[in-house]
């Protein structure tokens, strides 16, 4: 047996799978595509989650788009991430081109151009069905691990939380918080005093610049009415899973906002949705694009926040994939826990950069057929090795594969297109009005109103009770001058007669 025929052996046999998989492309062997040499990933493994990683421009984004082609054709919901905002070609089918042609036929799989049910969300100001949530889903414990609050903050968040649920005070959006902070260091701090404990107003000073600093990365649009259902992440249109592309262009510049939004989603998707074991069935995989963004300036409970959410949503059916340029974006703790990895071309320009290629290269099993070291840098675009959990869970062999064009547009949706996919849209009526109910900014505006007459009556009661004391005095002092003759008399009288009596 020859080397070839031994290496397709030992990609067949590492990758064959009996239930549902996607198939990757075809591995590759001194640079040649071995036809027919599949490269497969059970279905059922996908819920232990995965990175793709690469240098820019290396075919990153259309792994992702040829895995979530195929996971709706598998009838399972995605959503992504669209950092880059090239992924809404997915919803119109690909024009098809000769060299698509020729990839193909070197992998042995035949092309067919098809496209997938697209739903577009913002959390920006964006055009798209418009992703919101309350403050009072975040809960005390992850709104102080969003603002990174010290212990001595994070118990002032839980008070006001006792406090506003003991007094029926809905916390629905950024002006709601601001607006509980300011009444609980004013006009409310001796009631919560007296109930709940002192609050500083050093602290709660504190607490109001990093909600400012929120707001102005775009929070105020996020927090708010109406609540947007997970439940509307897991729809299927004629057995295709929905594709929900979340449109995140304009967010680069705001980390805390991203992270916010991510942290919040992945703890309500683990809240909500059953709990599976590992029964393999799929309920949703989540691709974070540019996933550098949300470990960016994420604090040391943040990370621990996303280090357990990761590791327990598995069991809910749900599969993670970070997207990123080099595997040490993302941290130990989380890349542990990720059984696939596809790795495309690093580029080894500086001397920092061949040490981070040879740290990539230790996260990969080692194998007879690859020198990985010295691959990561060869690979061309649209190349990648891939390394998996086959249905056992037990890892596969590494294969450098020849990846499979995507069925889809490579390209974006103009806007006329856009426009027409988000009017078309079940969703966007839905969620497009925002509503602003009575909840803690009006209720507290009102109850600082009557604080504000009651003081006013009794100060006025308290001025006319002193103005008719100071009057009554000033009339005592003041008598009559006939009264006080016959005052006078009588008193001598008196005195006189009870003299005369004692002589």
């Amino acid at each position: 047996m020859d080397r070839k025929e031994a290496f397709f052996n030992h990609i067949t046999e590492g990758y064959k799978a009996k239930g549902d998989s996607l198939v990757f492309g075809s591995a590759m062997l001194d640079g040649e595509t071995i036809k027919d040499a599949f490269v497969k990933v059970p279905l059922k493994t996908l819920n232990r989650h995965g990175l793709i990683a690469g240098a820019t421009g290396t075919g990153k984004t259309k792994t992702l788009q040829v895995m979530a082609e195929n996971l709706s054709e598998k009838g399972v919901p995605v959503l992504l991430m669209d950092i880059k905002g090239d992924l809404s070609g997915l919803a119109k089918a690909s024009p098809g081109h000769p060299k698509i042609d020729e990839r193909h036929a070197a992998i042995g799989l035949p092309f067919e151009a098809k496209e997938f049910p697209v739903e577009v969300l913002t959390i920006s100001e964006q055009e798209g069905t418009r992703l919101r949530a309350t403050i009072s889903e975040f809960g005390p414990v992850l709104l102080s691990r969003i603002l990174d609050l010290t212990v001595a903050q994070s118990g002032i968040v839980s008070i006001i939380f006792k406090y506003c649920d003991d007094n029926k005070l809905p916390l629905l959006d950024l002006k709601d918080f601001k607006k509980i902070l300011q009444f609980a260091t004013d006009e409310g701090k001796e009631e919560i005093q007296a109930e709940y404990g002192r609050i500083s107003s050093m602290s709660t000073g504190a607490i109001l610049r990093k909600l400012v600093e929120l707001e102005q990365q775009g929070g105020d649009l996020f927090f708010g009415e109406k609540s947007f259902e997970v439940k509307d992440l897991v729809r299927k249109v004629d057995d295709k899973g929905v594709i929900s592309i979340l449109r995140l262009t304009d967010i680069q510049d705001k980390p805390k906002l991203f992270s916010t939004f991510m942290l919040q989603l992945l703890a309500e998707v683990y809240s909500t949705f059953p709990e599976q074991g590992d029964s393999g069935k799929l309920e949703l995989v989540i691709f974070i694009d540019e996933a550098h963004l949300i470990f960016k300036e994420a604090s040391k409970a943040l990370l621990s926040q996303i280090e357990s959410i990761v590791k327990l949503i598995r069991s809910k059916g749900i599969g993670l994939f970070f997207v990123t340029q080099n595997p040490k974006d993302v941290p130990e703790d989380v890349l542990a826990q990720l059984g696939l990895k596809v790795q495309h071309a690093l580029r080894a320009f500086t001397a920092k950069d061949r040490k981070a290629i040879k740290l990539a290269a230790e996260n990969y099993p080692d194998s007879e057929y690859y020198d990985v070291d010295e691959s990561l840098t060869q690979l061309g675009i649209g190349e990648a090795f891939v390394s998996a959990l086959n249905e056992k869970g037990i890892p596969t062999p590494l294969a450098a594969t020849m990846m499979r064009a995507p069925m889809s547009r490579m390209d974006v949706l103009s806007q006329k297109e856009l426009e027409t996919l988000i009017e078309n849209s079940k969703l966007y009526e839905k969620y497009e009005e925002a509503i602003d109910r009575d909840s803690a900014y009006e209720i507290l505006n009102k109850k600082i109103e009557d604080i504000n007459e009651k003081e006013e009556v009794a100060k006025k009661k308290k001025e006319a009770s002193k103005s008719k004391r100071s009057s009554s005095r000033r009339s005592s002092t003041r008598m009559n001058p006939i009264l006080k003759v016959v005052t006078s008399a009588t008193f001598i009288r008196g005195v006189l007669g009870i003299l005369k009596r004692v002589i």
